[in-house]
């Protein structure tokens, strides 16, 4: 190892959360207890242990899945060294990150989840509502605090809204699952798909900059997906968490508790119509103000964000390690503070071994500033607060971890949920899919390719979206096709999502084998260069395709279609075995699924 140049480099002081309370692990262990006596019965032991955080796995009564709530994906170098610990104890020595910046174990025995907790719970970690009919973890942009683009720093409000609604009564019996995503700016924003979005607003009023919000209502993915809309042009501070309660509270009352498959708090919305909805929430928030007692506020603690740059000392401006032009290219992106980068690492479909979350927690605190990691709606974690002059000697470190794939930033980077892997609901394999995709596209350089830079794939393992498929420029569902009484996985295809502020819902494109969506995503990635406008993006490209105003061989989605079809023609078990067999899969394809926990 080379020696890395010096500097006098800050230490940001951030305030360290505990999430956690040492009486839950206990009354955990005795609520097991008490069921394996049968002193309660399944429906009511299965409530309790969502409410705790703890699914059960695919077809297997025994194990279950932890998952650990990470409000605003803020996770310090001692909780990773935990969660590597837990992970060769009692999971399969390995974490998985997911799409709303928890972090997953998985394969746990039922009888270890409570040690599993008490781990967590010496590290100030919970998983307390990360499932069940509560409110989920709290979602910030990793953008938040270094955006050149963002009003303030969101993080201290989506922690603090993290905070409140933890164990808060009102939170412990709703009629289904409730979000909350904070954005740092439009671009880096999935507020559209939430049920409460929140982006930072300034407004000038009397002469003074007022902080604030934007605040989006009724969004979500699912069967039957919608955007969000925007509550009002600017929500001052003071009436931030009084939004909130009144939205709670109104899905807490009005939201249907009986048809399973639509009470989410977007078919509300939908089904009396937004502008109805508006004036409820804005009427509920008079009640709330006018009668919540004076302790009820926003505990909002202001992190140390300093802006000069570091003083360098020495430097070797020659250090240029193989592949790290590449990684510099595709992972990182200057902070708005001069000087600092942040640094993404990339992992496969969210997943990460023990030893390489040990490896990030020494990388954490060798190069950043804060002292913390934070994890991805993409699935993957970024250093933040990294000197620029400390890059090549970081990338060492990572090549060294296993963890210095390119791509993280580019359409390389691949989201899947978990699907059959652990998943009752999933159809498909859309965890392993989405893995042969990265790699295949970090073999052929596409992550280079600055026009398929802003594009995404997206991918869920069932209509439900857990993979956010609905929001990518290529999207894709699990599903299955019937010939000659074989079944193949398949999987529906959409065009043209995209999050941000002009946030969209693809478009249903067609159906494909699942062995073949590599091949058709390679041939319009071929179609694209061959037809696109100088300049032009990806993501552009089809758009301007769905609108029919193509100029080359392909005017239209039909005209792409009929392409794309050619290839997807699923062949029969005799000429293909191989079609009928999922990723990660030694036998035939069987679409079972068993009862989901999503909406327990």
């Amino acid at each position: 190892m080379k020696s890395r140049g010096q500097s006098r480099r800050l230490q940001i002081k951030r305030t360290k959360e505990n999430w956690a309370r040492p009486e839950e692990v206990n009354t955990f262990a005795e609520i097991v207890k008490l069921y394996r006596q049968k002193k309660i019965g399944e429906e009511e032991f299965r409530r309790f242990r969502l409410q705790n955080g703890t699914y059960g796995s695919r077809m297997q009564a025994n194990f279950s899945m932890v998952r650990i709530k990470v409000p605003s994906g803020i996770i310090t170098p001692e909780q990773l060294e935990k969660l590597a610990f837990l992970s060769d104890g009692f999971s399969i020595g390995g974490a998985h990150v997911s799409t709303r910046q928890n972090i997953q174990l998985h394969w746990v025995q039922l009888d270890d989840v409570s040690e599993v907790l008490r781990g967590l719970e010496e590290v100030g970690l919970t998983t307390r509502e990360a499932c069940g009919n509560t409110i989920r973890n709290v979602v910030c942009s990793p953008f938040a605090g270094v955006c050149p683009n963002e009003a303030f720093d969101a993080t201290p409000y989506a922690k603090a809204v993290a905070k409140f609604f933890l164990r808060n009564p009102m939170n412990q019996n709703l009629p289904r699952k409730f979000k909350f995503n904070f954005a740092c700016c439009q671009e880096h924003s999935l507020v559209r798909i939430a049920d409460v979005g929140l982006v930072p607003a300034v407004k000038e009023v009397n002469g003074q900059q007022v902080k604030g919000f934007r605040i989006y209502l009724g969004g979500g993915l699912g069967p039957a997906s919608f955007i969000a809309e925007l509550l009002e042009d600017f929500t001052p501070m003071d009436d931030v968490l009084p939004t909130c309660m009144a939205t709670v509270r109104l899905f807490d009352r009005l939201g249907d508790r009986e048809k399973m498959h639509r009470n989410r708090m977007r078919y509300l919305v939908h089904d009396m119509g937004f502008v109805k909805f508006q004036k409820l929430v804005l009427k509920e928030r008079i009640i709330v103000n006018a009668t919540k007692s004076t302790g009820v506020k926003l505990e909002i603690v202001e992190e140390e964000t300093p802006s000069a740059a570091p003083a360098i000392v020495s430097h070797e401006s020659n250090v240029n390690p193989t592949g790290f032009q590449r990684w510099l290219r595709t992972n990182t992106v200057p902070q708005k503070q001069r000087g600092y980068v942040m640094a993404f690492i990339t992992l496969q479909s969210g997943d990460i071994t023990s030893r390489q979350l040990k490896a990030i927690a020494e990388i954490c605190r060798e190069f950043s500033a804060e002292g913390c990691v934070r994890t991805t709606p993409s699935q993957n974690i970024v250093l933040r607060w990294v000197l620029r002059s400390d890059l090549p000697y970081l990338y060492e470190k990572l090549v060294a971890a296993g963890l210095a794939n390119p791509g993280a930033l580019t359409i390389a980077s691949t989201v899947g949920c978990v699907g059959t892997a652990s998943c009752n609901l999933a159809i498909t394999n859309s965890h392993r899919l989405a893995k042969e995709i990265q790699g295949k596209f970090i073999e052929l350089g596409i992550d280079t390719e600055d026009g398929l830079r802003d594009a995404t794939i997206k991918i869920s393992g069932c209509p439900n979206s857990c993979g956010q498929h609905e929001v990518a420029t290529l999207g894709f569902y699990g599903g299955a096709s019937r010939v000659n009484n074989s079944l193949a996985p398949t999987y529906i295809m959409l065009l043209g999502g995209s999050t941000g502020e002009n946030a969209s819902l693809g478009k249903v494109f067609t159906r494909i084998p699942a062995k073949k969506v590599i091949d058709i995503l390679l041939k319009i990635i071929e179609l694209y260069r061959q037809e696109r406008k100088e300049g032009e993006k990806l993501n552009e490209w089809i758009d301007r395709i769905l609108r029919g105003e193509g100029t080359g061989s392909v005017k239209n989605s039909e005209g792409l279609k009929v392409i794309v079809d050619k290839i997807a023609q699923l062949p029969s078990p005799e000429e293909s075995p191989d079609s009928y067999v999922d990723y990660g899969n030694e036998t035939r394809f069987t679409a079972k699924t068993a009862r989901g926990e999503c909406a327990a």
